[in-house]
């Protein structure tokens, strides 16, 4: 059985009504403000409240919270719970979000990078070695995973390295919310405090995230925090389209057909189906404009490869015809190491 759309149906039984609220554009819709019966996200005792247990169950936390200032709001919020939980140093990559920096230099909290290797221009996730190393100079670990490029971490690996030293685990799941279809791969499945960033790889608007909890102990802290960085004046129609998609179901053909795609167009091998990452070395601007020529566009071009993003939105017929303009593009080896700033997680909007 399909799960029940709260905030969606709640909006769809909304009356016209005269708007004497916010916004001003004064259309009674699906963009309001906390009204009577609309519930009120700092303090949700309605459809939000069962929107945000919906998406608990269905991600395996304990407490979810939704985000509609994408997945930057859901990173400060996990790492103010570190510094309310008295902690003053986390282990991250070198090659984390900018907003993991920034959070830690406005809390105060020293950030132990972990060491990343590069290989061909692509930032490797670190090996249990480097991140052990790290951890033991800090209080908490955070990862990213998947990362831009579709790599995962050894995520069992970690989680058991943390509880053996009673450190807690966060992850940046910005690039992941797809993943709880798969518990092995997913975040939730191992991490204390983890983000899921819904609108970038499942059909939600933009800045649409959640920030969950596994236990009750971290989830009162999320609560406390998420109060702090999210904006009082949430969209209904970005909370909406959240909660529509988490409960979206899962598509195995299209990723079925992302994996052999992989193999048929010679794309750079990871876990990720929804990465399609294919080199073109010098020959990388060139194939960009033709594919935009003919209305197709990647997700980024960092001097080596272009990404194309997929989701279980993505249609077949537009797979066989990126595949098809693929196999007319001529391709050059790609650089050692990739050129000083266009490392795309630097340049990310979250």
């Amino acid at each position: 059985m399909r799960e029940r759309l709260r905030i969606a149906d709640m909006l769809r039984a909304q009356k016209r009504h005269i708007s004497f609220h916010t916004p001003g554009h004064k259309h009674a819709g699906a963009d309001i403000t906390e009204l009577d019966y609309s519930d009120c996200l700092l303090s949700p005792d309605g459809v939000l409240k069962e929107a945000q247990e919906d998406i608990a169950r269905i991600l395996g936390a304990e407490r979810s919270f939704l985000l509609t200032d994408g997945s930057t709001s859901g990173v400060f919020s996990m790492l103010w719970c570190l510094k309310a939980a008295g902690m003053r140093s986390v282990a991250a990559p070198a090659f984390s979000h900018p907003c993991v920096w920034n959070a830690c230099n406005i809390f105060g909290l020293r950030m132990v990078p972990v060491v990343q290797e590069t290989r061909f221009g692509i930032p490797l996730q670190p090996v249990l070695d480097q991140i052990k190393s790290a951890l033991g100079q800090a209080d908490a670990l955070l990862l990213t995973s998947p990362d831009y490029y579709g790599n995962l971490p050894d995520l069992a690996a970690v989680s058991a390295l943390c509880k053996a030293e009673n450190k807690p685990f966060l992850i940046d799941g910005a690039h992941g919310g797809h993943l709880h279809f798969v518990p092995v791969l997913y975040a939730g499945s191992y991490a204390d405090l983890w983000v899921d960033g819904v609108h970038k790889s499942l059909p939600a608007l933009t800045q649409g995230a959640v920030v969950s909890a596994k236990s009750e102990t971290w989830g009162g802290r999320l609560q406390a925090a998420v109060k702090l960085f999210r904006t009082s004046s949430p969209s209904y129609p970005i909370m909406a389209s959240v909660e529509y998609a988490v409960k979206y179901p899962r598509n195995e053909r299209v990723e079925a057909a992302a994996d052999l795609f992989k193999t048929q167009y010679g794309c750079v091998g990871n876990t990720d189906w929804t990465k399609l990452l294919v080199p073109f070395g010098k020959n990388c601007r060139k194939a960009q404009l033709s594919l935009e020529a003919h209305g197709v566009y990647p997700e980024f071009n960092d001097g080596n490869y272009l990404m194309f993003y997929l989701s279980p939105r993505t249609r077949e017929k537009d797979l066989k015809k990126l595949g098809k303009l693929l196999k007319k593009l001529p391709r050059d080896g790609v650089a050692e190491d990739a050129p000083a700033g266009v490392i795309p997680m630097y340049r990310e909007e979250r």
